[in-house]
């Protein structure tokens, strides 16, 4: 038997891939069912569900898009408009169209030439224009993203555009992140309208849509939850059995097993079997706000204010509210870099509080009578902090000479999820250990 610690979009994508090649897979979630699909879970609405943690899909994500037609949704991918703008100064600014970027009044020609020069992948420093210097990310892995756009843009992008935003992806720690990250977060965004703004993926009925159909093709009968493994036993150097503790009547209890793939945080990985991870993870607090009118007219607004948030993502003005029963639904979303920070030790009425009264000092029309539902969900690690020298870090997907034969890593520490962690990655992760595993049987 296979174990796949973890109903993730990984463990399941795995388990999925080794159940169609006719291995005995069994999967094991700590949480109850509405934890399997991980960050993807959702709350109930007045109409479809929505991500707890705002979700779509880049055109770049091509993996997860031929998984969703293989287990019957594809159909159910709809590609939308995300319109971006950029909060600074008390005004907000479209950042979609050509047109919309030329009018942003705190940047000259110039400074538009250099940043747009940079998303098109031309690099003109020296000023003879060079179109393969951006070609290879690992190049810029010891390089940091801050100095990175200051010597690639101009200084004043860097003060009114990319500080804002390493700012509000990684606080304090925004000096160790590397260029390789910036850019890449850079490639990673995908097709773009120039009329309307970029093209974004989304299910019909939300990414539970997807999550169902999976856990439908591996077999709802081949996952358990509210079952956490606790113990990994090996003998002669390979794998041999795992002990998991159920919150039935079974309680604790070992199961035999040829292969474990973990495919949850490095830390039940190191909890499981020693193998220690260097990556520091950020954690994330997303509130859904439920208001009875839309507070912008965007999808994604960048925040670059002193505010106690980091984006305001307008889920309605992507995915029309009349699937939600009319409701407008706004994420207002922080990452947390210690556990000390007010945000991750403050309650849920304490930063409902400030929220809102922050987006009331923002957009002065604002009321607290339109919400009528507000909650917060909480991720201790959310995303990795993609610091200088993170390809030495990630975990290897299998870790037969590290620590024993049938160890496989598909979590976020994997190289699936660099230079940014995604959907996408989570399958690819998957995939790959379920490659793994086939090969060695093959």
């Amino acid at each position: 038997m296979i174990a796949i610690v973890g109903g993730g979009i990984a463990g399941l994508s795995a388990a999925r891939r080794l159940r169609e090649r006719g291995y005995d897979v069994r999967v094991f979630e700590a949480g109850g069912p509405e934890a399997l699909g991980g960050l993807a879970r959702t709350y109930p609405t007045a109409g479809d569900d929505v991500e707890q943690f705002y979700h779509h899909l880049s055109k770049s994500e091509e993996t997860i898009v031929e998984l969703a037609e293989e287990v019957g949704v594809g159909d159910d991918l709809e590609w939308l408009v995300g319109k971006n703008a950029y909060y600074v100064d008390g005004e907000t600014y479209p950042m979609d169209t050509p047109w919309e970027i030329l009018a942003f009044p705190h940047w000259s020609l110039y400074d538009k030439f250099r940043l747009g020069m940079l998303t098109l992948d031309v690099d003109v420093r020296g000023g003879v224009p060079s179109f393969d210097t951006y070609e290879r990310l690992e190049d810029f892995e010891h390089q940091s993203a801050v100095e990175f756009a200051r010597e690639h843009t101009t200084e004043n992008v860097y003060e009114t555009f990319f500080d804002p935003l390493l700012d509000a992806k990684f606080g304090s720690r925004k000096g160790d992140v590397s260029a390789a990250w910036l850019l890449g977060r850079i490639k990673f965004r995908g097709e773009r309208d120039l009329l309307r703004g970029e093209i974004l993926g989304y299910f019909d009925g939300g990414f539970r849509t997807l999550v169902d159909a999976l856990v439908a093709d591996v077999g709802r009968e081949h996952i358990e939850t509210g079952a956490r493994v606790t113990g990994l036993t090996t003998e002669a150097g390979a794998v041999s059995e795992i002990t998991v503790d159920s919150d039935d009547e079974e309680g604790e209890r070992t199961e035999a097993v040829d292969e474990v793939v973990v495919a949850a945080m490095p830390n039940v990985l190191e909890e499981l079997s020693g193998y220690p991870c260097d990556i520091d993870f950020q954690a994330a607090v997303c509130a859904v706000v439920t208001m009875e009118k839309e507070l912008t007219d965007t999808y994604w607004l960048n925040v670059a204010d002193d505010a106690p948030f980091g984006a305001l993502v307008e889920h309605t003005n992507f995915v029309p509210p009349a699937r939600y029963g009319g409701d407008h639904l706004l994420y207002v979303a922080s990452y947390v870099q210690s556990p000390d920070e007010w945000l991750w030790e403050a309650s849920d009425d304490e930063v409902e509080e400030r929220w809102l009264d922050h987006l009331a000092e923002m957009f002065p029309g604002f009321s607290r009578r339109w919400v009528s539902d507000f909650r917060l969900a909480r991720a201790p690690r959310a995303a990795p902090v993609y610091e200088r020298g993170y390809l030495d870090l990630v975990v290897p997907y299998d870790l037969g000479e590290e620590v024993a034969e049938g160890l496989y890593y598909a979590g976020m520490a994997s190289r699936a999820q660099y230079p940014e962690r995604s959907l996408d990655g989570g399958v690819v992760a998957g995939y790959e250990c379920a490659d793994r595993i086939d090969a060695r049987h093959g």
